[in-house]
């Protein structure tokens, strides 16, 4: 059975909001977008949604912190996961932006990056 879902998209500041109808994880039909992008959005959106985490963790011996995130979206319900691999890890400086904190977290293929310095 097809189901309806109206969301908004978040690629660009037009925010379209779109009418995605879908059978499962097959998408029939993706309407009131004004780009492809909105398109692609709201085909993955609707049945694997991915997000970008970003965080800021401790650093041993440090009082600042190291900003975080991941290299690309994760799956949304692996964000949970992903946040307690990040703040069970610990951190040691000195660390360099672009960093790779760590590998593949969650097994996912996706690594957690430095996006600051903390000397």
């Amino acid at each position: 059975m097809a189901t309806t879902e109206i969301i908004t998209c978040i690629n660009c500041p037009v925010g379209c909001r779109m009418e995605v109808t879908h059978e499962g994880e097959t998408v029939l039909s993706v309407k009131g977008n004004t780009c492809k992008r909105g398109d692609a959005y709201a085909r993955q959106e609707c049945v694997a949604p991915l997000r970008m985490v970003t965080a800021v963790a401790p650093v041993q011996d440090r009082e600042m912190p190291v900003s975080l995130k991941t290299r690309t979206p994760i799956p949304k319900k692996l964000i949970a996961a992903c946040m307690e691999a990040i703040m069970a890890r610990p951190f040691t400086a000195p660390i360099a932006a672009g960093d790779v904190l760590i590998e593949n977290v969650c097994g996912c293929g996706v690594d957690v990056i430095a996006t600051k310095a903390v000397p």
